[in-house]
């Protein structure tokens, strides 16, 4: 939520700053950028499953930052789509790692591999989640990234390498993130563990729904500064 209320001020307090806010930005833009790389980077080392979750809402607002700074409405229509994407997919995956510590009382990526065989529905929602976030169609999550894309290339066509690798990395961390937890042999520990509840599962589908829903007409949220 703090994140998405700096965005939100990002956006009303950067046209203030300058008439060419591109130009007074542009150490700023390249630090988001840079940003983008060093946080993606260290979800790819990280043994804490919340910690990695929260490394990666830090990353993808690396690239709503440069977005808004930029000051194109292509820009901040990107920003925002990603804004409200990224917070109902960042809050689904919060909330499946919660489910997560709930059985087995731990948050270390070595210690909960091979849930999928106890949880088979539950790592459903896994793999939906991490897909949504490394922005795989048809999520609106796609969406904010290519606007924003658009609109860091047309500013300086050298930033599609940065936004390029970060795009890489983010794939491949969610792709660890599911594996480390899904996949393998589970631990003898973790044989008996209470199954899940109905109210998990429908808490996952209420973030993933309006996801899915909302590339069906994208204008909700993508219209506000066309």
């Amino acid at each position: 939520i703090l994140l998405k209320l700096g965005g939100y001020g990002l956006i009303r307090i950067s046209p203030l700053l300058n008439p060419h806010p591109s130009n007074l930005m542009f150490p700023i833009i390249i630090l988001a950028l840079w940003g983008i790389l060093m946080t993606s980077s260290i979800c790819l080392r990280q043994t804490d499953l919340k910690a990695l979750i929260a490394y990666s809402s830090v990353s993808h607002m690396g690239l709503v930052t440069a977005a808004i700074l930029v000051q194109t409405p292509w820009g901040l229509t990107g920003a925002m789509t990603l804004m409200i994407a990224h917070g109902l997919t960042s809050s689904a995956l919060f909330a499946l790692a919660n489910t997560n510590y709930e059985r087995t009382h731990t948050r270390t990526l070595l210690l909960v591999r091979g849930l999928q065989l106890a949880f088979p529905l539950m790592s459903t929602w896994w793999l939906l989640t991490n897909l949504t976030n490394m922005a795989m169609p048809p999520t609106i999550n796609l969406l904010g990234e290519l606007f924003i894309i658009s609109t860091l290339f047309n500013w300086s066509p050298p930033t599609i390498i940065i936004t390029g690798i970060g795009t890489l990395i983010t794939a491949t961390y969610s792709l660890y993130m599911f594996l480390m937890t899904q996949r393998g042999s589970i631990s003898t520990q973790f044989r008996l563990l209470p199954p899940t509840h109905t109210r998990e599962h429908l808490t996952t589908a209420l973030h993933l729904l309006p996801l899915g829903l909302l590339i069906m007409k994208p204008a909700l949220i993508s219209g506000l500064f066309t």
